[in-house]
């Protein structure tokens, strides 16, 4: 199991200005690669392997134009080449998107190896570099001094900052004691999320909370020129303000994700299309606050480190407008309708609430379990009407 341990960093002037024309160097290899890989597939049809890559870089070292890079270590130039190649992969199996060209304005990092760096006594040195990189362990339930990393990532984020992160094999936790609970979980955007025991988490709206200050130093970096050093200070004014709400946003997603699955053995979500959501340009801002995606991507890794279980059910399940009592189906139920009536058994229903019981009740049904617990299906009849069956429901007929 890979686990990893990111620190802040603070290297002095001399690593600084190594560490910058390794980024350099990483990000010209990429690219120059990517250019390569698409030459060579619009103009012959023909995918580049790995080995040819490395083959071309070799290539490139010896020329008078590129010897410059065997100023810098040759890992992190390797590395480049590998997850390149790893991106391709994912890409040609559905499981990513196309690989993009590197700006040197954004994010900026280079993937060390062992043999390119050595940690001992809780000093770490990297290659080409003469003293060991100063940063802060803030793990205290893990001992530096016995820490056996794998890979070490220097990083530089847009607002200047530097990290320090150690990739470590480790085995697996033991699974948590069961909960003997479970939940069902309808996310929003008013609301973060409602579970199916009525627990509303409210959203906190990180980036609309700063969006008054961050429109304010987006306005003095248009002011300034282009290219000057104002400019390159209001930019690091904007990154941080970015940072921050990056930040609180992420701090958020973990405590939310570490409590559910602390409280549930089993837990059930829907499979949003979040992609396809951000392209309505009216709430394309407020998804994308809420952090889904993340949100989803830690509950999958929480779960299967604690030993529970997470079920993913159908994008297009009508959770909202099915009966979590009795099973009866709304033909139509706008966005704007927050509570609504069942015509059959006559229970008032909360939308959020009652759509967080129909996710759970058919997360069951995937996970194996009763089959009539899917939408109120076999459920004692409420009221007048009879219970309609889980199998088909259909829409039922107009009569003249």
């Amino acid at each position: 199991m890979r686990t990893a341990y990111k620190c802040r960093a603070y290297p002095n002037p001399e690593q600084a200005a190594i560490f910058g024309r390794t980024f350099g160097c990483v990000r010209l290899v990429w690219n120059k690669t990517l250019a390569e890989r698409h030459r060579a597939w619009h103009a012959d049809g023909r995918r580049t392997s790995y080995k040819e890559a490395d083959a071309a870089l070799t290539a490139w070292k010896k020329t008078e134009n590129l010897a410059f890079l065997n100023e810098v270590s040759s890992v992190p130039l390797q590395q480049a080449l590998r997850h390149q190649h790893a991106a391709f992969v994912n890409f040609f199996a559905g499981r990513a998107r196309f690989p993009r060209f590197k700006n040197r304005n954004a994010r900026q990092s280079a993937h060390f190896t062992r043999s390119a760096f050595r940690m001992r006594d809780g000093e770490l040195r990297v290659a080409k570099t003469s003293a060991p990189l100063v940063f802060v362990w803030s793990f205290d339930e893990v001992d530096l001094a016995a820490l056996d990393s794998t890979m070490v990532v220097i990083s530089r984020e847009p607002d200047g900052r530097w990290y320090v992160t150690f990739a470590v094999d480790t085995d697996a936790p033991e699974p948590m004691a069961a909960a003997g609970h479970r939940l069902g979980v309808d996310l929003g955007i008013k609301d973060f999320a409602v579970t199916s025991d009525g627990h509303r988490i409210a959203n906190p709206k990180h980036l609309e909370n700063k969006q008054r200050n961050l429109a304010r130093y987006q306005r003095r970096m248009a002011r300034c020129q282009p290219g000057g050093n104002n400019r390159r200070k209001a930019k690091a004014k904007v990154a941080r303000a970015h940072r921050k709400v990056r930040n609180a946003r992420t701090d958020f997603l973990h405590r939310t994700s570490t409590n559910l699955v602390r409280h549930a053995d089993t837990i059930v979500i829907e499979d949003l299309n979040v992609s396809g959501m951000v392209g309505n340009r009216r709430v394309a801002r407020a998804i994308s606050d809420c952090g889904w995606g993340e949100f989803r991507r830690q509950l999958e890794y929480k779960c299967r480190r604690a030993g529970r279980t997470l079920v993913v059910i159908d994008r297009w399940y009508p959770s909202s407008k099915i009966c979590s009592a009795c099973g009866h189906r709304l033909a139509e139920l706008s966005l704007s309708t927050r509570a609504w009536t069942c015509p059959g058994c006559r229970t008032r229903h909360d939308r959020d609430v009652n759509a967080a019981k129909n996710i759970l009740a058919a997360g069951r049904a995937v996970a194996g379990d009763t089959p009539g617990d899917v939408c109120g299906a076999d459920v004692r009849r409420q009221g007048s009407s009879l219970p309609q069956s889980a199998v088909k429901q259909k829409r039922p007929r107009r009569e003249p």
